[in-house]
């Protein structure tokens, strides 16, 4: 049987050496009608010299060859070239010197003499389909080490990209956030323009609804809603004649009070369209009902009463009392604490009773240690603990905005140039 050539041997290269010039020629005979490239060279010397100038997958050689016999040369090839096949021409007489030659040169194969084609062919065969795997495995070895390095620098491209990306969208976010609750409280500034002697009252009760839902450990959305309620609860009251706004409810007629009583239903309805703005639109409507069932619109008692609700009653009320907007005079602080204790369990959720005495009591010991600044102790960074309004009751900066180093600059020339003297609330810093 005949071993058919095949197309895939033409990038092989097979070096022959021997000195017999008939052995070579057989040789280049034997192969190259398998497409392989055959290079032959006379001695040990010219072997290394073809193998110096030309790429070679496989070496045959024989075993006596004067001058530098094969199984030297063999062993100088895998010393130079170790990549390269390996194969030995011997007779059976000379098993000891092929014997030292495999051990020395890393033979792969040795072919007796007289050899037979068909052997010899296969053996070739063989040998440079084993060197192919293995190139092919190197460079596939070599390939999936690069695509890996690439899909590395890809994922960390991307993870970079996502982060970014990320901090995009919180900063977007956040930027958001605070262009709603400027814009809420820009719209209560234009609420309270017909307020008169009570203008800051909404500011205020939206402050202390925000600190007294944080001490009660409501989550971050509800406390903020319980902020936006504070500062938008009168609005039901915009369309109301101002002589009716300057009364004191104590003051009112029963006709003039059920006028007033519309205003939490009338403020929830002028938010509905808003969806970001409905669960405050609930504590709007719920601020004056009372625990035990005696307040309105809905007559709710106990914890039927939305818990924001409840909180925006406390904080109401106790800012109420002091404008005298609630009682016939204006109550000192102290005094409106004893009427809601008083009243709790009756008009007020005990819980939020007493987490107004904890809180009035944290304002004291922060009083205590000065938390307010003027401009010139001002540094980049602080965050505003509360809003920021002058005398007259335009608010300059909202509660959390961010001091940079402009705005410390403008608030100190305008302390300067209008002879006031700012006291500015900063939030404490975290540790």
């Amino acid at each position: 049987m005949t071993l058919a050539p095949t197309t895939d041997n033409a990038s092989f290269t097979i070096l022959c050496v021997d000195d017999e010039a008939n052995i070579l020629s057989a040789l280049r005979r034997l192969f190259r009608p398998h497409g392989y490239t055959v290079l032959v060279a006379g001695g040990g010397a010219e072997g290394l010299e073809m193998l110096a100038k030309e790429h070679v997958d496989l070496i045959i050689s024989d075993m006596r060859m004067p001058g530098m016999d094969g199984a030297t040369f063999l062993a100088e090839a895998r010393r130079l070239y170790p990549d390269t096949v390996r194969l030995l021409l011997t007779g059976y007489a000379d098993m000891d010197s092929t014997i030292a030659a495999i051990n020395a040169g890393q033979i792969a194969r040795y072919i007796a003499k007289p050899w037979n084609d068909q052997d010899v062919v296969l053996t070739v065969r063989e040998a440079l389909e084993r060197k192919a795997l293995e190139r092919e495995k190197v460079r596939l070895e070599a390939l999936t080490q690069a695509q890996n390095e690439e899909l590395k620098s890809l994922n960390s491209s991307l993870e970079q990209k996502v982060e970014a990306r990320t901090a995009e969208l919180k900063t977007a976010h956040e930027k958001l956030k605070q262009n709603f609750l400027t814009s809420i409280r820009v719209f209560s500034n234009l609420i309270e323009l017909r307020e008169g002697l009570i203008s800051g009252h909404s500011r205020r009760v939206a402050d202390l609804g925000r600190k007294l839902a944080n001490r009660l450990g409501f989550a971050p959305a509800e406390a903020q809603d319980v902020m936006v309620a504070g500062l938008l609860h009168d609005i039901g009251k915009i369309g109301l004649p101002d002589e009716l706004l300057a009364k004191p409810v104590s003051h009112m007629s029963g006709d003039e009070l059920g006028v007033l009583r519309k205003h939490p239903v009338t403020g929830q309805a002028a938010l509905m369209g808003l969806e970001n703005l409905r669960r405050a639109g609930t504590f709007i409507r719920g601020h004056h009902e009372r625990w035990d069932g005696q307040g309105y619109p809905d007559r709710l008692s106990g914890l039927a009463i939305p818990y924001g609700a409840r909180v925006l009653a406390v904080a109401n009320d106790f800012d109420g009392l002091q404008i005298g907007t609630l009682s016939p005079r204006k109550l000192k602080a102290e005094e409106a604490v004893t009427f809601i204790q008083q009243n709790r369990g009756k008009r007020y959720c005990p819980q939020v009773v007493d987490a107004l005495i904890a809180e009035l009591g944290a304002a004291d010991t922060a009083a205590a240690i000065g938390n307010e600044h003027s401009p010139s102790s001002l540094k980049p960074g602080m965050v505003l603990a509360r809003d920021l309004v002058t005398r007259d009751g335009v608010m300059l900066l909202a509660a959390d905005f961010v001091l940079d180093d402009n705005l410390i600059r403008q608030l100190r020339e305008l302390e300067a140039s209008e002879g006031i003297r700012l006291a500015i609330a900063i939030r404490p810093e975290r540790k």
